[in-house]
């Protein structure tokens, strides 16, 4: 499938279309909400999670034009269970002023008992910092992460739709090194030497989507970071987004597919899915732990996630035939079909 590295220069030309397709290994591609021609239908986002084994954290601010979305959820691994909280906005149009790159510009959302605010300095420095009232019960949420600046390579892809005028630009960020705590009403987690993960999205989708994602931020047994992004399914790609990141360089995967098992004629999403590539050079079982899913159906507007939380084994080929063996490490892999 891959075929071709972004150059340099901007995203979309006169007419609101994409450039150049294709995959890079950092955002060489300049993003400008002003040039995207469908206003109403773009979609910005900024997604952040950090894990360190007995729990997850994820943090999002969304401006999709016709509406915005700021949501928490805390993943307890100890317990096996989660909490989810999500603010719905309408005809947000560009009003959160989402950053036109992922290494600079910040994220404000104030509005409802909910606050978040994702802030990069000179340095590459970030803070993630957040309060949710009423998030569990009557008990409030907040955090504060400090994550270290992102070092080596990413993966970003700009991949077309088959409608004119659609796109989907993003920047996924593997092993950023993070320090900090969360609360849920008296009860305070420290994170220390955790790892978490940014998906930097920008674009316009088609109607209709499903997508499968699985991500992973961890250290090897040798100490080395390893970062493994993969996920396919959404637009018609002429690049894929899967890589792995070893010590900080990218070591580039084609195609892959996740075995998700069936129960009497539905799929089982906590039973242990296979993980492969086209090339032989990936074999990762998933055993889950927890399905964070949410489904809604209000006419036209439709969702169906499951992003499942658990632990990876198995291995993956670098790009010089080195195998890196992977165990009882945490991460997440998801499908997700959108109608919105």
């Amino acid at each position: 499938m891959d075929d071709g590295r972004l150059q340099s220069g901007d995203l979309l030309d006169s007419r609101g279309c994409l450039v150049q397709s294709g995959y890079a290994f950092s955002q060489v591609k300049r993003y400008c909400r002003a040039a995207v021609k469908p206003k109403l239908r773009i979609k910005e986002w900024d997604y952040y999670s950090v894990c360190d084994g007995d729990y997850a954290v994820a943090l999002t601010v969304a401006d999709n034009s016709y509406m915005s979305l700021a949501s928490v959820s805390v993943i307890d691994f100890k317990h096996i269970k989660y909490v989810t909280k999500s603010k719905i906005g309408l005809m947000s149009l560009g009003k959160l002023g989402m950053p036109s790159s992922c290494t600079e510009g910040n994220v404000r959302y104030d509005k409802g008992g909910v606050k978040i605010s994702f802030d990069i300095d000179d340095a590459g420095n970030r803070t993630l910092r957040a309060e949710y009232k009423k998030f569990d019960g009557n008990k409030t949420f907040k955090c504060e992460f400090n994550l270290a600046p992102a070092s080596g390579d990413n993966i970003t892809v700009a991949i077309p739709f088959g409608k004119k005028r659609r796109f989907y630009y993003n920047t996924k960020i593997n092993c950023l090194r993070c320090n900090g705590w969360f609360s849920v009403g008296e009860d305070r987690h420290e994170i220390k030497n955790a790892y978490a993960g940014l998906d930097w999205g920008r674009g316009v989708w088609t109607y209709k989507n499903t997508w499968y994602w699985s991500s992973l931020s961890c250290e090897t047994d040798d100490g080395k970071t390893l970062g493994l992004n993969l996920g396919y399914g959404f637009g018609k790609p002429t690049a894929s987004e899967n890589v792995v990141t070893y010590d900080g360089k990218a070591h580039k995967l084609d195609e892959v597919a996740f075995d998700i098992p069936y129960t009497q004629g539905k799929i089982d999403y906590l039973k242990p899915w296979k993980m492969t590539d086209n090339e032989d050079r990936l074999e990762l079982t998933f055993y889950p732990l927890i399905d964070r899913k949410d489904k809604m159906n209000v006419g036209v507007l439709a969702t169906d996630q499951h992003q499942v939380f658990g632990k990876f084994y198995g291995k993956v080929v670098l790009d010089d035939g080195t195998i890196v063996n992977i165990a009882d490490r945490m991460g997440f892999a998801e499908k997700v079909v959108n109608r919105w």
